[in-house]
C-alpha cells in the first residue's frame, strides 16, 4: 500500500455528502436533470449579492496587480482585520482590535489552523452530535481524536448531562456550531452560560485551558426573529469562526476568518500560533482578492426570504405527509426521522424517487436524514409528487 494507514481511513470514510451528489449528477444525465431532486449538498442556490460583484470590479479598477494578487502577511490584509473587528465590535459590543482577526481559507481553513496549533498526538476535541462530519477528518489530521457527545434527540439542544464526564486532561478543544449542522437548532443564551459554568469547572480539574471553538457560517440564516447569542460575549476561552461561503453564496472562494479575544487565557501564545499555522499548513493566506471583497461586504444583507420560502414548503408538505420533521430556527438544513429503522434504507428507497438525501448517520445522528433546501424553489416545487410518492411506499 502506497499511501499512509491514516489516509486509507480517511478514503474508506470519504464523504458520503459528496458521493450522493456525484450520483445525483449521474441520474440527472440518465433521466434528465429536471428530473431529479438532489437536497445533499449545502451549496447555495441563492444568488451572489450584487455588491460583491459591484465590489470586485471596483477593486479590480482601483488596486494595482501586485496589491490585489500579491502575499500580505499570514494573517492577511491589515485593512481585512480592521474593517472585520471594527464590523465585530458594532455588532456585539467586543473590543478586538485588527490584530486579534486571522483572515483565513473558509471555516475549514481556521478549524485546521486551530488544530494545527493546539493539537498534540491523541488530544481530543469534543464535538456535540449531531454534528457536521468533516470536523472528524480535521481533527485526525493532527492525530487527534473526536469524542462526541450523543445528541439529546428530544429537543436537539446542547447535552450538556453527558458533557462534563467526557472531559479530561486530554481535552483541548469544545466544539459548538451554532445554527447547528444538520439540526437547524439555534442554541440559546441559557445553555451557552451553563456550557460556560461546565467549562470553567473542568479548566480548574484538568489544569489548563479549554477552547470553545463558536463555527457559525450560518449566523445570518436564522427566521421567525429568532436569536444567535455571541458565544465570546458568554465564554471567556472561546475563538469565533466565520465562513463567508453560506450568506454570501461564496463557497467555492474559500473565505473566511476567526477571531480571538485579548482576555482569553494564553492570548499571545494563541494568537501567534494561528497565524503561523496558516502558513505551515500550506494555505500561506487567505484568498487576496476575496479578502478584499468580504471587507467591503460586512454589511451586505442575506437573502432570507429565498431559503425561508423553501423552509416552509419543505416542512409544511413533509409533515402533512405524515413524516416526523424537526423544524429548522436557522441555517439550510431539515433533519427528518427515518420511518424505517435504518436509515439507509429510507435514503434507497428516496433514490428510486429520484431523490437524493443524506443519512446523518455520519453525523452522529442515526436514523434521521438531512435535506439541504438551499436549493431553487422550483425544483422544491417538483419534488413534491414525488415525495408524495415516497410517503405512500413507506407506509405514511
Amino acid at each position: 500500500m502506497v499511501i499512509s494507514k491514516n489516509m486509507e481511513t480517511l478514503v474508506a470514510g470519504s464523504s458520503t455528502i459528496r458521493k450522493l451528489f456525484e450520483e445525483g449528477l449521474q441520474l440527472a444525465k440518465e433521466v434528465g436533470a429536471e428530473n431529479v431532486y438532489d437536497f445533499s449538498l449545502g451549496n447555495p442556490a441563492a444568488p451572489v449579492p450584487e455588491k460583491v460583484t459591484q465590489s470586485i470590479k471596483d477593486i479590480l479598477a482601483e488596486k494595482p496587480d501586485s496589491y490585489i494578487h500579491g502575499y500580505m502577511k499570514n494573517a492577511g490584509f491589515d485593512e481585512v482585520r480592521q474593517n472585520v473587528a471594527a464590523s465585530l465590535n458594532k455588532k456585539f459590543g467586543m473590543s478586538y482590535g485588527p490584530e486579534d482577526v486571522i483572515m483565513t481559507v473558509g471555516a475549514a481553513g481556521a478549524m485546521n489552523c486551530i488544530f494545527r496549533a493546539l493539537l498534540g498526538y491523541e488530544d481530543e476535541v469534543i464535538a456535540f452530535a449531531p454534528y457536521f462530519g468533516e470536523y472528524r477528518s480535521y481533527v485526525a489530521n493532527y492525530g487527534g481524536n473526536l469524542v462526541v457527545v450523543p445528541a439529546k434527540m428530544d429537543d436537539f439542544d446542547l447535552n450538556l448531562d453527558a458533557l462534563d464526564e467526557l472531559i479530561n486532561e486530554k481535552t483541548r478543544c469544545i466544539i459548538v456550531n451554532n445554527p447547528n449542522n444538520p439540526s437547524g437548532r439555534i442554541f440559546p443564551e441559557e445553555t451557552l452560560k451553563k456550557l460556560a459554568e461546565i467549562i470553567e469547572k473542568a479548566e480548574k480539574r484538568v489544569g489548563h485551558p479549554i477552547y470553545v471553538l463558536a463555527d457559525e457560517p450560518y449566523r445570518e440564516l436564522v427566521y421567525d426573529n429568532d436569536v444567535v447569542p455571541y458565544i465570546p460575549s458568554i465564554i471567556k476561552n472561546s475563538i469565533y469562526i466565520y465562513s463567508f461561503s453560506k450568506t454570501l453564496s461564496l463557497p467555492g472562494e474559500r473565505i473566511g476568518y476567526m477571531a480571538l479575544s485579548k482576555n482569553m487565557d494564553c492570548y499571545d501564545e494563541m494568537i501567534n500560533a494561528m497565524a503561523v499555522a496558516n502558513r505551515c499548513i500550506g494555505y500561506i493566506n487567505a484568498p487576496s482578492l476575496f479578502q478584499l471583497v468580504v471587507s467591503r461586504c460586512l454589511d451586505v444583507d442575506v437573502d432570507l426570504e429565498f431559503y425561508d420560502k423553501n423552509r416552509r414548503l419543505l416542512y409544511d408538505k413533509l409533515t402533512e405527509l405524515g413524516f416526523n420533521v424537526v423544524k429548522p430556527q436557522g441555517a439550510f438544513y431539515l433533519l427528518v426521522q427515518s420511518p424505517f429503522e435504518d436509515e439507509a434504507e429510507f435514503v434507497a428507497l428516496a433514490k428510486k424517487h429520484h431523490i437524493i438525501l443524506v443519512s446523518t448517520k455520519t453525523f452522529g445522528c442515526p436514523g434521521y436524514v438531512r435535506i439541504a433546501y438551499c436549493v431553487d424553489y422550483e425544483m422544491i416545487k417538483r419534488s413534491l409528487q414525488a415525495f408524495e410518492a415516497l410517503a405512500k411506499d413507506c407506509g405514511l
